[in-house]
């Protein structure tokens, strides 16, 4: 996950002085950002029903070593074939990355009893605030020092050695692993209310099914919020807090750094009230409602501010009271569909990733045509809003697919 989210974040600042060479204004900028996502949508339910049905461990690492390929292919698209270049390389990437988090769930619903799910969910997703953090701070020292384009080859390089020990440390299932014990194997499978054996896909019931709904739009939502982010924050501290590209990585870890502590932190809040014996929908609709709904006051009070120091501030807020909802929407596809999590992440996230096409689009023609980075922020604090009471009326936590 962490490499992962350092390759699809890396452009975010690499754009800055990749727009300036190529004379790329904001709407084209834009659909560059967002091109990603027509691959990245494309496998996901794909990717989640290989991941249940031939385990995580495989439909990973091939995602891994695909998009890492086309990581490294990114620069040499843009020199020769310019805009369309990029755009043609961010979609092949995206076909990668789109198994990432199906495989993930696929894999944590095998290996995490339900009182540790939260701690597993909001551990490996903080990889994603790590990720961005360490493509935030890298970035700009190697841009300054070798040239944007080294950006793409060393990151690309990082995932090809990471599969390497994948291949030989991991396996998809505990009865699969070379050196769990009998004892543990058990511990988990007594609580883990999912198993290693194939059953029917229940496609058609997952799709009419107000719950998983209810995932889908908290997440649609969420990662409008996030992906805007990601694409378009080292832009606004660049242009509009005035901050040299040098340190631009510096200023936009922040949000980043913040929210990877918070996943973790609220995700010990959650399980330890599942241990007092609070029923697991409540504490979902409560971390997801509390953490968004402060995340969301945030984003809008920022639309009234003009100090930098507490607009940084801020966004720090924003992210760690946001990412409380990993504990609630993040860990609710584990709840509602164990065997299928895969599949059921594929779905929710196939459908979610609309926004890394539409959000950052929008953004960008939002800029070219008002210049306002107040009306972004008072819209995304909008849309989490949303997204956050319709998990509060429609989310389940009863085990509904078999």
């Amino acid at each position: 996950v962490i490499i992962c989210y350092m390759d699809r974040t890396n452009l975010s600042i690499a754009i800055i002085p990749m727009a300036e060479q190529f004379q790329w204004d904001k709407a084209t900028t834009g659909v560059i950002l967002s091109s990603f996502f027509f691959g990245y949508i494309t496998t996901q339910i794909l990717g989640g029903w290989l991941a249940d049905n031939f385990g995580g461990k495989l439909v990973l690492g091939v995602g891994v070593v695909l998009w890492s390929i086309f990581t490294m292919l990114t620069a040499p698209a843009a020199i020769f074939s310019g805009a369309i270049g990029i755009v043609v390389a961010r979609v092949a990437m995206g076909l990668g990355e789109g198994v990432t988090f199906p495989a993930v769930y696929s894999i944590l619903s095998n290996w995490t009893p339900v009182t540790e799910r939260a701690r597993a969910i909001s551990f490996t997703m903080s990889g994603t605030g790590v990720g961005s953090i360490a493509a935030l701070l890298l970035t700009p020292p190697i841009i300054v020092g070798l040239g944007w384009e080294y950006a793409f080859y060393l990151f690309g390089m990082l995932g090809i050695c990471w599969w390497i020990a994948w291949h030989f440390l991991v396996s998809s299932t505990p009865e699969k692993h070379t050196r769990i014990s009998p004892a543990e194997t058990a511990l988990i499978r007594a609580d883990s209310n999912s198993a290693p054996d194939r059953v029917k896909l229940p496609l058609r019931a997952m799709f009419s099914h107000s719950a998983v709904w209810a995932i889908i739009v908290a997440y649609f939502c969420a990662n409008w919020v996030s992906f805007v982010f990601l694409a378009w924050f080292p832009t606004y501290v660049y242009e509009e807090l005035g901050v040299d590209l040098a340190s631009v990585g510096f200023v936009a870890v922040g949000p980043a750094l913040i929210g990877a502590i918070g996943m973790n932190c609220w995700g010990w809040v959650a399980d330890s009230l599942l241990r007092r014996d609070i029923s697991i929908i409540s504490v979902r609709k409560i971390m997801n409602s509390a953490g968004v709904g402060a995340s969301a006051a945030m984003l809008f009070t920022i639309g009234f501010i003009s100090s930098v120091p507490l607009i940084i501030t801020l966004m720090c807020l924003s992210s760690f009271f946001g990412s409380a909802a990993m504990s609630g929407m993040g860990a609710n596809p584990l709840d509602i569909a164990p065997r299928h999590a895969g599949t059921l992440m594929g779905i929710v996230n196939s459908i979610a990733s609309i926004p890394g096409i539409i959000g950052v689009a929008a953004t960008g023609l939002i800029l070219d045509a008002t210049g306002s980075w107040t009306l972004v922020f008072w819209s995304l604090g909008g849309v989490a809003t949303f997204g956050m009471i319709t998990f509060a009326i429609f989310a389940s936590s009863d085990r509904l697919f078999e």
